[in-house]
């Protein structure tokens, strides 16, 4: 039944309209696998407030302010590891490769404190694009061993869940667009972006860049039509929404 459950949400989540009736078929799915928590996120970009970051989740009572107090963030083991990590993975097996590592007693205590919470284990599936990691699901609770054709058919389901999310959210758009910003953006147009930022003129720029006026123009047109501004006071409002300045 499980099984089917989650089949029946790849196969038509498009189907469902609302930002409630996603969730709550999100959350049937991960019910029947017998997980009582768990969390979509996006990855953050620069100067991006942390607070927006959650799509949708559901913790135990306390726990999200435990973490904030705590600054278990900054030693949180599965945030670390999601950075390299390609594949999923069980929190245990997180801390384990952290053996070494100066702040292991912190990880430790970190993870001693989420058992108080019922947060024995769980797994963490990352979300990933052409330009690396963009967000991931996370499922916790009791300890739930997932077989290796569970763990594949998760993972599926948790890119299908994150993008169903950023769709009806209206954040698909703006990701996909700081996708191919980040690919196309050269080293010469951030130096132009960041100077206008900081309410340059074109003259001005030339002279720092020892370029001409016109050049520095004619990267601003590319910036224009890269970040689908309508002047240059738009491409730094949009610059500044997509994390590209700070």
């Amino acid at each position: 039944m499980k099984i089917d459950a989650l089949l029946e949400f790849l196969e038509r989540a498009d189907d469902y309209e609302s930002y409630e009736r996603v969730v709550q078929q999100l959350e049937r799915v991960i019910t029947l696998f017998g997980f009582e928590y768990y969390g979509v996120l996006r990855q953050p970009k620069p100067v991006e407030d942390l607070s927006s970051l959650v799509l949708c989740g559901r913790w135990p009572e306390g726990w999200p302010e435990v973490y904030a107090a705590k600054k278990f963030i900054l030693s949180d083991p599965t945030i670390r590891y999601l950075q390299v990590a390609h594949r999923p993975f069980r929190w245990r097996h997180a801390l384990s490769l952290f053996r070494t590592d100066p702040h292991r007693k912190r990880m430790e205590r970190m993870m001693a404190e989420a058992k108080k919470f019922k947060l024995e284990d769980g797994y963490v599936f990352p979300v990933h694009g052409r330009t690396g990691l963009l967000g991931n699901m996370s499922v916790s609770g009791l300890l739930i061993e997932l077989r290796p054709m569970e763990l594949s058919l998760f993972s599926a389901f948790a890119d299908r869940a994150f993008w169903r999310l950023m769709d009806i959210t209206n954040k698909s758009g703006e990701l996909e667009l700081l996708a191919n910003v980040d690919t196309q953006l050269t080293k010469r147009e951030l130096e132009v972006l960041n100077y206008l930022a900081d309410g340059l003129t074109s003259n001005e720029m030339g002279q720092i860049l020892e370029i001409s006026s016109h050049t520095v123009d004619w990267y601003m047109n590319g910036i224009q039509d890269k970040l689908k501004a309508k002047n240059r006071q738009h491409v730094v409002a949009t610059a500044l929404r997509m994390g590209l300045i700070g």
